[in-house]
């Protein structure tokens, strides 16, 4: 039986479509293929309807998902909001196709997801890099220095934007203001990728969200720390810098055309509770952080990310001090059924949304503080990630590269050539090499590291990193 327990749907007209799907089931002639049947596959397709003749008319004669994005785009104070079944991926890459053309010039920082470099691929931007401080007591990223980006913007008048990640994977958060300010001063957008901070702005004790700090676009996804499905995302922007025909156009060519109804009904739903219930949730996981932090905190020799410049909703343990291994933690976290979103040797990162409580983050602590104690030994000096220190070289730009022939030759000899695929340690999926750069003493080192930290490393076209594919 399909339920609404807090009576969300009369504000929130996608739910209340997917609602009603499920009151009165149709007999449909039109995809998915299961046709609401459970006896097939099983539960696995339970709550899958589409938009197209499900949420809406084949003809989307009723409208709701235009208004579930005008309610959205009127809570974040945007002039256009879109959703996407696609994730932050889709909806950065979107942007990116909004932005400008083959061979304009962007300022991007160094701290972007893939997806948003992958997007330089698709609209034929060159990237201008920009990189995030690093903060030495623990060797994470800051924000990107405003001051940064104001040198790159005058080296380059050409640019045609500013593109940041804030806050980043870890938590911290920099100065978005004075990056809009900079960014403005020389007529550009500045467009952020805040797709952990779904929740900014939504609590006293949260940072603002990117836009209300003058940003004139950001991606976030609401499936991360929000009650949405998973691949849920919303984009969402201001149109006096950002054109917002393309924007339009940008989402609908990297959109898929079969919109999966769940997704959209639940980032219309988290949007409804955010916006009634948001601030007495997000009160209740902050209280309950706050003393997993104090708890924490009192473990010899651990760093427990906090401050003003730290998303408070975000838990992320630093280790070195207490010589224990981060992946054998997480082990003990696993076998307890309680997994991270990221662990390597020297850093854990621990996602709570205002869906916790403080009963799970009692028993992650719990957990924590034994496995900590178990493999404690000598502290070690914090070495600062290798994904955020490594100078690209790009004698190519990233579009030139992925459409480059290539070949693969043994990483032995990858040294000088240049890469045409991206890769990184993932988590945070940060690349090390994106397409069109060198391949350089320091980026081999870089994943080197990574591995032996305990990371995977993802995207290459040979997992085991025994070759490199490089143009010819």
């Amino acid at each position: 039986m399909a339920t609404d327990p807090r009576g969300l749907r009369g504000d929130a007209p996608l739910l209340d479509a997917w609602l009603r799907f499920q009151e009165q089931p149709p007999t449909p002639f039109t995809i998915p293929g299961h046709k609401q049947r459970h006896d097939l596959v099983g539960d696995v397709v339970a709550g899958d309807v589409p938009l197209y003749a499900g949420l809406d008319t084949m003809k989307l004669t009723r409208g709701v998902l235009a208004e579930a994005e005008r309610r959205a785009a009127r809570l974040w104070g945007a002039d256009v909001a879109r959703f996407s079944v696609g994730g932050a991926t889709h909806a950065n890459q979107a942007l990116a196709l909004a932005l400008g053309g083959d061979g304009d010039t962007v300022v991007v920082s160094r701290s972007l997801h893939r997806s948003l470099l992958l997007g330089l691929v698709v609209a034929g931007l060159t990237p201008v890099w920009v990189r995030p401080e690093t903060d030495p007591r623990t060797g994470l990223p800051l924000g990107v220095a405003p001051a940064a980006v104001r040198r790159a913007l005058e080296a380059h008048p050409e640019a045609r934007a500013v593109l940041v990640g804030d806050p980043s994977y870890v938590g911290t958060v920099g100065d978005v203001a004075g990056l809009a300010e900079v960014a403005h001063a020389h007529d550009v957008p500045v467009v952020v990728d805040a797709a952990w901070a779904a929740h900014f702005g939504f609590h006293p004790a949260l940072p603002a969200h990117a836009l209300a700090l003058g940003a004139d676009a950001m991606v976030v996804s609401a499936h991360k720390s929000l009650p949405a499905w998973s691949q849920a995302a919303l984009v969402l922007a201001r149109t006096d810098r950002i054109d917002a025909a393309r924007l339009d156009a940008g989402v609908e060519a990297t959109a898929t055309t079969s919109p999966a109804g769940a997704i959209l009904a639940s980032t219309d739903a988290a949007r409804a509770l955010l916006e009634r219930d948001g601030e007495a949730l997000l009160g209740v996981a902050l209280d309950a952080v706050r003393g997993a932090r104090r708890r924490l905190a009192a473990i010899d020799g651990l760093v427990v990310l906090d401050g003003a410049g730290v998303d408070p909703l975000k838990l992320t343990l630093v280790l070195p001090g207490t010589g224990a291994h981060g992946v054998r933690v997480e082990d003990d976290l696993l076998a307890a059924g309680l997994p991270v979103e990221a662990a390597e040797r020297d850093t854990l990162v621990a996602v709570v949304s205002l869906a916790d409580t403080p009963s799970s983050l009692g028993a992650l602590v719990d957990v924590l503080t034994d496995s900590i104690e178990r493999h404690r030994g000598a502290p070690r000096p914090v070495a600062p990630a290798a994904t955020y220190a490594v100078e690209p070289v790009s004698p190519m730009t990233p579009r030139q590269a992925y459409f480059a022939d290539a070949e693969a030759v043994p990483i032995a000899e990858a040294l000088g050539r240049v890469s045409v695929e991206l890769v990184a340690p993932y988590p945070p999926g940060i690349p090390v090499l994106a397409p069109g750069e060198e391949i350089t003493a320091a980026t081999l080192a870089a994943l080197d590291a990574a591995r032996a930290a305990g990371v995977r490393i993802a995207y290459a076209a040979d997992a085991s990193l025994g070759t490199l594919r490089v143009a010819r």
